[in-house]
């Protein structure tokens, strides 16, 4: 996947329900989200901003972790989402293609520019 630079709000906007969809595969680790979403063309995600994000996945109950041994490292924490967690992924899943669907639609309208009329302030005193 091509190594692109997102503009940081439309990242904000759009890294929760990204991780959530990385761990509907089944229950990973923060290492292997963050490389997932790299493959799927979404840039480097840091730890300090991926780990706090499940950790809030954790305090709403969308999320469930578990300490694994690793093969011969230090063990891993795994996040695995709960009932709850996907119908979370599921809501905001409806509501982005809804979304995107409004401003793509928006964003192809041909141009067109309000008129103002001679002498007017377009509401600016």
């Amino acid at each position: 996947m091509q190594n692109t630079s997102w503009p940081s709000d439309w990242m904000r906007a759009t890294l929760g329900l990204s991780v959530l969809k990385a761990l509907d595969g089944g229950a990973t680790y923060g290492y292997a989200i963050a490389a997932e979403l790299e493959e799927q063309g979404f840039g480097t995600v840091k730890g300090g901003t991926l780990y706090p994000l499940l950790t809030r996945f954790e305090a709403a109950g969308w999320v469930t972790t578990q300490w694994r041994a690793g093969d011969g490292g230090p063990g891993r924490k795994y996040f695995s989402l709960t009932a709850p967690g996907r119908r979370e992924l599921a809501e905001q899943r409806e509501l982005w293609a809804r979304f995107a669907a409004t401003v793509d639609g928006y964003l192809n309208q041909p141009g067109h520019h309000t008129r103002i009329p001679e002498g007017g302030t377009d509401g600016n005193p």
